[in-house]
């Protein structure tokens, strides 16, 4: 399977299988981007979302996350003791944009769930993209006032030390991937992304939120090693390799148009728990309008690194018609044409 989907997206001279797929069958399933049939049932995956109805930041977000832990079967049990990291997502310095950012209100909210739970420590760790200046970016993003008055250690995963794990996925060049050393420290990886539309692959939610994971000192800024192997490629031997625990996505304002950066906010007022990346990724997209089976991405990880069939992923709390608004694509953005539900 995986030779396979390396060659649809995969860009050697000329245009490859997968341009001329993605220029005249997109819409289609994933058996249209020519990945094989039994991907399609998705090797017996199941996996359970949460998804929460949240008004505003000013919301009690870690009760929230809590329930959304209940209903998932997280346990005090399971957290009580753990090292927990929490990686939002940090782009740009903006505090007066709260659509850019997971907001630090949340970040907190989830710090304090898993506090609640027993962890013995939690960790904020971020790589960010574009600034070098992480305090700079702190300070600008409202996250120096929480990492102080909360106690929680902030990790630069830009500079941290490394160390070397092989590749799990082979979908890039690389045999293997240097590392922050925290992820090697910590129990849990929570991944803590925003609700956003993206100009090369569509969507960014949890699974390409773990790009910041990766030390610029190796990748570059913007982790642009990891750009010239391929986006898509790239963020799935990420996801591979890190095995990553759980995810939370912040929906309470997220970003529609030509994101990550560009775009303009959206109230979409939700919270997205799992523990499976591809079905939390896929419910968010169906939240979006958008259909995850057209987001290249999703459609190779399905059957390999999780469900994201409808049908495959139970869902809990509130269903996804009540919550669902359509984001705005830009049909000038090659990435978003035909993605529609």
């Amino acid at each position: 399977m995986k030779e396979t989907i390396h060659n649809i997206i995969s860009s050697p001279n000329g245009m490859t299988r997968r341009q001329f797929l993605w220029g005249t069958l997109v819409g289609s399933s994933a058996l249209a981007l020519g990945l094989p049939l039994y991907s399609a049932y998705e090797n017996g995956f199941r996996s359970e979302t949460f998804i929460a109805r949240v008004r505003d930041y000013q919301a009690d977000i870690s009760w929230i996350v809590r329930a959304g832990f209940q209903e998932l079967g997280v346990s005090a049990a399971e957290i009580k003791g753990k090292k927990i990291l929490l990686k939002p997502n940090l782009v740009e310095p903006h505090t007066e944009k709260p659509h850019i950012n997971t907001h630090p209100l949340f970040v907190r909210g989830v710090a304090e769930a898993f506090l609640h739970l027993g962890a013995a420590k939690v960790y904020i760790a971020e790589g960010t993209g574009h600034c070098r200046d992480t305090i700079y970016i702190l300070e600008e993003s409202g996250f120096s006032e929480i990492i102080k008055e909360d106690r929680l250690p902030f990790v630069d995963l830009n500079y941290d030390a490394v160390f070397e794990k092989p590749n799990a996925g082979k979908y890039t060049k690389c045999s293997s991937f240097y590392l922050p050393g925290i992820l090697q420290e910590v129990d849990w990886i929570v991944s803590l992304p925003k609700l956003k539309t993206h100009h090369w692959t569509g969507i960014t939610l949890s699974m390409k939120n773990l790009f910041g994971l990766m030390p610029g000192a190796y990748y570059g800024w913007p982790k642009n090693v990891l750009h010239s192997l391929g986006i898509e490629q790239s963020l799935l031997d990420i996801t591979a390799t890190v095995k990553p625990h759980f995810a939370i996505v912040d929906g309470i304002i997220g970003m529609e148009g030509d994101g990550p950066i560009m775009g303009i906010p959206k109230a979409a007022q939700v919270i997205v728990m799992g523990r499976n990346f591809p079905a939390v990724d896929a419910t968010c997209a169906r939240i979006m309008g958008i259909d995850p089976h057209k987001i290249r991405y999703l459609s190779a990880a399905a059957g390999w690194l999780g469900p994201i069939r409808e049908r495959h992923i139970h869902q809990v709390g509130e269903p996804i018609t009540s919550v669902r608004m359509n984001f705005a694509l830009e049909d000038k953005i090659p990435a978003h044409k035909n993605i529609r539900i």
